[in-house]
């Protein structure tokens, strides 16, 4: 804890902690850096404080409040996890790794960092800058480590007094690691390099939703106008999108859900 306590990083999410502003982070953080998250959590949070406001709130404005995170599917699923919450357990989050899986957008990962950082309980689970400080120390001269190797050590070396500022710690000195220069994630087998962002479906996804929320119900040939694209190439994915529940399809186009 030596060096958490020199080189602790201080991000929002891990002041005023609440069972809500975790989960709003843990979502946040599945899919984008932490510094893109730092710009826009603050914001997020103040215009939707607790899970009453989250799940009445209309998807629009979800969205638009999510703008610049990316992966806009996270949004709807933390629409619907606090309706969840709110339906099922009276605005209460639940505290046990069963319940926690079973709300939408939550995977093991997510639901043991929510057991550690929302109630500091004694959870095992793997991310990105665990993972790395392990391989660095137990696997140096190994290749494909899968997490099943690394779940154990987690295990055993949790401070099952104190999680939640040890999983702090711990991914402070992962991310430390990180930046040397060398990547002991590329020695796991879960390794894989992101597809480059630029004319992506991604790309055209997030470009189609940005316009949507700025003008309102268009249709595909307007959309294609409007960012560029060809609509032969739109048309499917925003099928996509209105089966994933971001949109809907009127006869005057589509527009967000």
């Amino acid at each position: 804890m030596g060096f958490y306590k020199r080189s602790r990083r201080a991000f929002p999410w891990r002041e005023n902690i609440t069972p809500y502003r975790v989960v709003v982070s843990e979502v946040m953080l599945q899919q984008t850096g932490v510094e893109r998250v730092r710009e826009k959590y603050e914001p997020f949070v103040r215009l939707m404080p607790d899970f009453p406001s989250l799940a009445a709130m209309p998807l629009k404005d979800i969205m638009t409040a999510w703008q610049g995170l990316g992966y806009n599917r996270r949004a709807l699923s933390l629409k619907r996890l606090a309706g969840v919450v709110m339906e099922r357990y009276s605005g209460r989050l639940p505290r046990d790794r069963e319940s926690l899986l079973e709300l939408p957008g939550v995977g093991e990962a997510t639901a043991g960092a929510i057991m550690a950082f929302a109630f500091s309980l004694p959870s095992v689970f793997i991310e990105t800058n665990i993972r790395r400080a392990f391989i660095h120390h137990f696997f140096p001269d190994e290749a494909e480590v899968s997490d099943r190797q690394i779940m154990p050590l987690v295990d055993v070396a949790l401070d099952r007094s104190n999680p939640r500022d040890w999983y702090y710690a711990l991914m402070d000195y992962g991310s430390h690691l990180g930046r040397g220069g060398s990547n002991a994630n590329r020695k796991s087998l879960h390794y894989s390099r992101q597809i480059p962002f630029t004319g992506s479906d991604r790309e055209l996804r997030g470009e189609a939703i940005r316009v949507l929320l700025a003008r309102g119900p268009m249709t595909v040939s307007d959309i294609a106008a409007a960012t560029g694209r060809d609509a032969r190439r739109l048309a499917p994915l925003l099928d996509i999108m209105v089966r994933d529940g971001l949109l809907v399809r009127e006869e005057k186009g589509y527009r967000i859900a």
